[in-house]
């Protein structure tokens, strides 16, 4: 069994030919997908959050909104950039947002990708420290954010407050209990998803990673995952942990899926997407149900991860993807026994 969500970057463009022509668009349309994958029987509608660029961003109203209009599917990130929070905040965004969900986030962090602009996170107001990258900022911002979800207090209260205090030292509100358990860390290295583990992190692992052995994605994913989970077990932690990946995948069912997927290239690419760092692109896979089973049996990073996230064509329409969602679970996930 495996649980079985959406990705969407929301991307919006105001060209006639795409469903989503505004930042609007773009978050109401989320809202409504992920009503609809609810209602399909999908469990967890997820977000890419993307600054200055025509995509989703600032996660937290998003969550909080699809949060009270729905019940039980899972609300979540892949991946917020940490090198942009202010963890205080944040915490405080995550908890109010958690509880208007009723405890159903499951938030995805890292140290982000490339982005729009040259150095993005300084105009947010974030230098790394001296002798620090960007990436040690990141990792830093992450530490601090897990460590407040724990609810302790740290903060002196005034002596002669507007309103009552309760005893001791202060934390963060509003509390949301259990959130610190359903952080991920969105890893692009086998170092970075140890790290993870070791802190008590969730993994989240993409449609890329950077190369480092030059086989396909799904046997290097798979092998992070397995060092991911014995740094877990070294590290001690008490729960057990959850890992997912993200796939493009599209059963064609009829005329328009042909229309759309049928002629996408069925393999891995190689490339860069920082210098001098060679990166795996994963696959598309789109086929004919029975082919696309065959297809998705051989991906041993799937089989290896408890959650699979559908990276879904936003732009095309909420009534299109979620007809894309419901192929797979009605004509492809019973027979690998994911449902």
């Amino acid at each position: 069994m495996k649980k079985i969500g959406f990705l969407s970057f929301g991307h919006w463009t105001p060209s006639p030919q795409s469903g989503t022509r505004s930042g609007a668009d773009a978050l109401l349309q989320s809202i409504d997908l992920a009503v609809a994958a609810e209602e399909l029987g999908a469990d967890g509608a997820y977000f890419r959050v993307h600054h200055f660029a025509r995509q989703l961003a600032s996660p937290f109203p998003l969550l909080a909104a699809a949060g009270a209009r729905t019940k039980r599917i899972e609300l979540g990130t892949a991946v917020i950039d940490m090198r942009y929070e202010n963890p205080l905040y944040m915490v405080e965004d995550a908890g109010a947002a958690d509880l208007i969900a009723g405890g159903r986030l499951q938030l995805g962090i890292s140290r982000g990708s490339p982005e729009q602009v040259i150095d993005g996170w300084r105009y947010f107001g974030y230098v790394p420290e001296e002798g620090k990258s960007d990436a040690d900022m990141a990792r830093r911002h992450a530490e601090v954010f897990l460590d407040l979800l724990r609810g302790e207090g740290f903060a002196q209260p005034n002596p002669r407050p507007m309103f009552p205090n309760p005893p001791g030292l202060l934390r963060l509100e509003p509390f949301s209990a259990g959130l610190r358990d359903r952080i991920w860390w969105g890893a692009a290295t086998n170092a970075t998803a140890e790290w993870a583990a070791k802190l008590g992190m969730n993994l989240q692992s993409s449609t890329l990673k950077f190369d480092e052995s030059g086989e396909p994605l799904h046997i290097q994913q798979a092998g992070q995952i397995r060092a991911f989970r014995a740094a877990w077990k070294e590290a001690g932690h008490a729960r057990e942990p959850r890992v997912s990946v993200s796939r493009s995948i599209f059963a064609l069912v009829n005329d328009m899926d042909r229309a759309y997927f049928g002629g996408s290239e069925g393999q891995d690419h190689f490339g860069y997407i920082e210098p001098e760092r060679r990166a795996v692109f994963g696959r598309t896979y789109a086929a004919e149900p029975d082919a696309l089973i065959e297809q998705l049996r051989e991906d041993e990073a799937i089989a290896e991860a408890d959650t699979l996230l559908l990276t879904v064509p936003n732009q095309l329409g909420v009534a299109y993807n979620a007809h894309v969602i419901e192929s797979i679970l009605k004509h492809v996930a019973p027979a690998l026994g994911w449902r």
